[in-house]
């Protein structure tokens, strides 16, 4: 019996036609995810040398980042901040532009706190603990599961996107994730996979992979998937439709005006908000507003004559929340060195060449090659 079930499990037997989800043994789906991920893994850098600390970053780095952009990003921010320590200890402006490349900076700031309570909390290492792994800050429960079962082998379930549909697709079932019944019952069943597998690790992060690589929201392989003889979704044909497709939310239409003042070789620059959109980043100096703001308005808000200001160009970026309609005016240089002799509130000066050079924001790059100050190739 043990050696038939090892079997079914491992993929040498093929299973009866009716033995789908309800019938499979606990362990047939873990060891099966297990074995595949064995002979399956992408190469990623942070698999090669396994540490704590490295997937630690690696999991605020993937958070809503394809993994491609983020393997050489990683590697760098790694070459920069080795250690918990030397994290904590750097400026926030560091290891922003570190991260420059990656977007919603917030997960950088998060990583910068988590490294500070680390050494405040834990002596400078990840704690173990699934419940202070949520305690540190931008650790929630799916960051804290990751952590805690692919850095020290615990038991602890994972529920992402690639895991939930995983989970749904096999159990034959599109639960509403938005419902607190519907996080429930996959929670319930993450629990109860991990809970069967012999490696906690190679299981849950074999079933990452699997739902990034093979079991797909659109035109998933079945034909290469592991547990095509577990997956009552294929065996009902319902891959398609589970789970549901919802629309996208969308996206609210915000208006900027960045200006570019220039006075001998020193560019005007201001900090945004602590709260909202690139918060707390350096850009030039902005106005928002509901719609296009014209040079006669842009001119009244800074106080100055429309004729100071020239368009040089605009652009439209994009947020998973929020579509950016940036125009770029040029200010005049001799009003330009007026404003910066005045000192105007919030705005402050550095020189040309350390704005351009510096990492920065997609948005930042676009702003200034629409002012000629990057080449287009950027």
């Amino acid at each position: 019996m043990e050696a038939r079930r090892i079997a079914y499990a491992t993929g040498e037997m093929p299973y009866a036609q009716g033995a789908v989800c309800a019938a499979v043994e606990p362990k047939a789906f873990p060891l099966r995810v297990e074995q595949w991920f064995k002979g399956n893994a992408r190469d990623l850098p942070w698999r090669r040398r396994r540490t704590a600390y490295g997937t630690v970053v690696s999991e605020f780095m993937l958070q809503q980042t394809q993994v491609v952009r983020v393997c050489d990003a990683w590697q760098q921010f790694l070459r920069r901040f080795p250690t918990i320590s030397s994290l904590a200890r750097a400026p926030e402006q560091d290891v922003l532009a570190a991260w420059a490349g990656l977007g919603y900076y917030r997960r950088a700031r998060h990583l910068h706190a988590a490294s500070k309570a680390m050494v405040a909390l834990h002596r400078g290492h990840v704690p173990r603990a699934r419940h202070e792994l949520e305690a540190l800050p931008g650790i929630g429960p799916y960051c804290a599961g990751a952590i805690a079962s692919i850095a020290f082998g615990k038991r602890e379930a994972i529920v992402d996107g690639n895991v939930a549909r995983v989970i749904m697709r096999v159990h034959g079932r599109a639960v509403n994730l938005t419902k607190s019944t519907g996080k429930r019952w996959v929670w319930r069943r993450a629990q109860q996979y991990v809970d069967a597998a012999d490696d906690p690790s190679c299981a849950n992060e074999g079933l990452m992979e699997l739902g990034a690589t093979i079991c797909t929201p659109r035109l998933p392989r079945c034909e290469e998937c592991p547990l095509s003889a577990l997956c009552r979704a294929r065996r009902m044909g319902s891959q398609q439709r589970i789970p549901a497709v919802r629309s996208a939310p969308k996206r609210m239409r915000v208006h900027r005006a960045a200006i570019l003042a220039e006075s001998a070789g020193w560019m005007a620059q201001c900090i945004l908000p602590p709260r909202g959109l690139w918060a707390r980043l350096p850009f030039p100096p902005m106005e928002e507003s509901g719609r296009r703001l014209s040079a006669a308005m842009l001119a009244a808000r800074l106080g100055i004559h429309k004729s100071a200001l020239r368009c040089c160009g605009s652009f439209v970026f994009q947020t998973s929340h929020r579509e950016v309609h940036f125009v770029v005016w040029r200010m005049d240089a001799r009003v330009a060195q007026r404003l910066r002799h005045a000192g105007r509130d919030g705005w402050f000066w550095c020189p040309v060449r350390s704005v351009t050079k510096a990492p920065s924001t997609g948005a930042v790059r676009q702003i200034l090659q629409c002012g000629g100050r990057l080449s287009r190739s950027v």
